[in-house]
Parts: structure tokens; C-alpha cells; sequence
């Protein structure tokens, strides 16, 4: 399929990236488009890929990687501005301790390993999540978000973003999973492991978003209070980001 046939396909050296514009919320309100992307890492971009940056006018990456993944696979594109929002690969850290000990996960297990992850993104990370919905409205350009795959760390971002814009969870979910089609595995990245595990850790399931939805739920008393507590945002400042965001 060619990027013009391809409306997701905008870059050839990263996969994964796309526009989070364009949903409608549960107001009839549509998120602005050309305004924040989403993506796997930006390590690979060729320099038509730059280019297209430039044009769409993104001037800030904010980057969940950990530090390995980053040493491992740094960019600097001109003109646009690394952020780094470290946030550490614990499933993976988690995995390796299993396989040093002699266990290989079962299918649910490896699930199981995924759900306790995004409850982590949720109560363990939401620092830095507050930091990263604060940097979408501190700066007026557009933004693109990333992690490695573009597809959990970065997949709980758009959700917790497309939320706080008012946007239902069957629409988050659709953009979630997405990724499923987008995201083009690269085994260079992934390590070794077991086919059963690996499939699950590098492709995502509905039952892992809802784990981070269940979780602020019953935690957090719910998305509005999740925002403007442990997140951070003041009521005005959620209403600043939806005016910046949302179509009138």
C-alpha cells in the first residue's frame, strides 16, 4: 500500500504514526486536526520523512522511552525539540526476571503481566502523564508523542488525552487498537523471547486499555477526578486544553 492510498502512512521510517484529530466527543465536538500525532520511535525517519515533519509543522517529540531504548535508538531532528518524559519498560524488566528463573509465561499470564503495566501507567506514572498533557498546553505548535512500538506508553497517553477531551472510550478504543493494523514489528527492538509471549507483549488487546480504565475508576473515583487529582490539572486548565483541542 502506497502513502497515498494510505492515510495513516505518512512517514516511511516510522510506523504507527497518525494524527489524533479528528474524533468526535460525546459533545458532537471534533479534536482538531494537525495539531498532535502519535508514533513508534523516530529513530528510522528518512529525510522526506523530516521534511514531513516540517510541513505539518511539529516542533516538540515527547519521548516515554526509558533511557536503554533511547541510547540504543537516539534522533535528533532539526527543528523539532526532544522532550524526554521517561517512563521505564516494567514489563519487560518483568519478563527477563521470569525467564532468568527457569519460568515461561502462560498466554493469560503474559496478559495478566500487560493489564498490571497499564494499572502501573495509571498510579505509579501519573506524574509524568500530568507533565505530558501540561506540555500539550503549555505549547501552541504541534506536537507528536512516542514511545518504541508507539503502542502502550504512548496508547494510555492518547487515551488519557482523547478523555480528557471528552472523547467515549469505544472511540479511544478504536484509535487504541489501531496500532494492531499500523505498527510494523521489528525484531531488532523486540529481543528474544517465546512466540506465544512475544505476540502478546507487541501487538495490544482491549483488556489492557480497560485495565487502566477499571483502575482509574476504582482508584481514582473516575476520568474527571483522575484529571485534576493525581494527574494534575486545575479545572481551568482542563478546559484551556479542550479549547485549544476541540473545534468550536
Amino acid at each position: 500500500m502506497t502513502l497515498a492510498s494510505n492515510p495513516f502512512a505518512l512517514l516511511q521510517g516510522a510506523s504507527n504514526f497518525r494524527d489524533i484529530g479528528g474524533y468526535r466527543n460525546t459533545d458532537g465536538r471534533q479534536v482538531r486536526r494537525g495539531q498532535v500525532f502519535r508514533s513508534d520511535h523516530l529513530a528510522g525517519l528518512t529525510t522526506d520523512d523530516v521534511a514531513r515533519l516540517q510541513s505539518l509543522g511539529i516542533a516538540h517529540s515527547l519521548d516515554f522511552r526509558g533511557v536503554a531504548e533511547y541510547t540504543a535508538t537516539p534522533y535528533a531532528i532539526p527543528g523539532v525539540q526532544r522532550v524526554a518524559l521517561t517512563i521505564e519498560p516494567t514489563v519487560i524488566a518483568r519478563m527477563r526476571t521470569l525467564v532468568a528463573q527457569g519460568v515461561v509465561p502462560t498466554t493469560e499470564e503474559t496478559v495478566e503481566l500487560m493489564r498490571e503495566t497499564y494499572r502501573d501507567f495509571v498510579n505509579r506514572n501519573a506524574g509524568i502523564y500530568g507533565q505530558f498533557l501540561k506540555h500539550l498546553l503549555e505549547q501552541p505548535t504541534p506536537q507528536v508523542f512516542h514511545c518504541t512500538a508507539g503502542k502502550d506508553r504512548t496508547g494510555f497517553a492518547a487515551a488519557l488525552l482523547l478523555s480528557a477531551l471528552g472523547v467515549d472510550r469505544t472511540t479511544i478504543e478504536h484509535d487504541y487498537l489501531l496500532t494492531n493494523q499500523l505498527y510494523k514489528r521489528d525484531a531488532r527492538l523486540e529481543g528474544q523471547g517465546h512466540p506465544h509471549v512475544m505476540k502478546v507483549l507487541w501487538q495490544v488487546q482491549p483488556e489492557f486499555l480497560q485495565a487502566a480504565f477499571d483502575e482509574v475508576d476504582a482508584q481514582h473515583g473516575g476520568m474527571r477526578d483522575y484529571l485534576h487529582g493525581a494527574i494534575g490539572l486545575s479545572p481551568q486548565e482542563l478546559a484551556e486544553l479542550q479549547r485549544r483541542l476541540l473545534e468550536n
